[in-house]
């Protein structure tokens, strides 16, 4: 998908969740963003870096804490050690 159709999916996501238009393109802009961050900086696919995002916005719209939490970090590499 390019990064035009992600964008447009994402800000029917947001806009679905309750954010206005403009607040809508905001927040996936910056779930773009991060997922490219995130993806760097453990070494994971940017789909599962964007699956945890979108895990973590849903979760927390419904009042929710994502599953990833009991670990409080975004998933890692296979090969990557635990942080402190």
């Amino acid at each position: 998908m390019n990064g035009e159709g992600e964008m447009e999916m994402l800000v029917r996501l947001c806009a679905g969740l309750g954010a206005g238009s403009d607040q809508a393109r905001v927040m996936a802009a910056q779930l773009m963003k991060r997922a490219d961050q995130l993806a760097a900086e453990r070494g994971i696919p940017r789909e599962e870096a964007m699956r945890y995002l979108l895990e973590v916005v849903t979760k927390g719209r419904a009042g929710g804490v994502a599953a990833v939490y009991d670990a409080v970090r975004p998933p890692m590499a296979p090969d990557e050690p635990p942080k402190p």
